[in-house]
């Protein structure tokens, strides 16, 4: 009797461990889960991204509106500053969501257009629906042509007005 007792007291103990260290592991993935990296990467949630340079190109052409692709590093402070800028400037996010197509890049593409001055980051580029980068649209420094930093966020808007009206009075 006293082993048959003893033995369902060791199964009671081992059924509460269990369960307190399920309870435990739950909690512990429960604070570990993070949210799915959405398109943007950060640099506006709620506009609508484009997944691949092919599939910006075809929607660019397809609804007569020009791109503007965004170099950037995951791990390059230079990037998460210009990010953190650009999320943050409401007019520049409703200029990118009204009238442009968007595409943010971890990597290069093939295009070689896309690099004319070099594969460096962050950087941006406009390219009008008929496939033409637009090298006329650039930033404020001579050795970076396509660079900008968190202080340009007027340049940068100015520069997207004109990548939208070239569009306009152009094409």
């Amino acid at each position: 009797m006293f082993k048959g007792l003893l033995s369902s007291l060791l199964v009671l103990v081992l059924v509460a461990t269990t369960s307190i260290m399920v309870k435990s592991e739950k909690a512990t993935v429960k604070k570990q889960k993070r949210v799915p990296q959405t398109l943007s990467r950060g640099w506006g949630d709620q506009l609508i991204w484009a997944q691949t340079y092919e599939e910006a190109l075809f929607w660019a052409r397809s609804r007569s509106k020009p791109l503007m692709v965004i170099f950037h590093m995951d791990d390059c402070p230079h990037s998460q500053a210009l990010k953190k800028a650009f999320a943050k400037d409401k007019e520049i996010q409703t200029l990118a969501d009204e009238h442009f197509i968007l595409l943010n890049l971890v990597y290069e593409t093939t295009d070689k257009h896309l690099s004319p001055d070099g594969q460096y980051v962050p950087r941006i580029l406009f390219v009008d629906p008929s496939m033409t980068v637009r090298a006329d649209i650039t930033g404020r420094y001579s050795n970076r042509i396509y660079a900008y930093e968190p202080n340009d966020m007027k340049l940068l808007l100015s520069n997207m007005q004109r990548a939208k009206t070239f569009l306009k009075t152009e094409l």
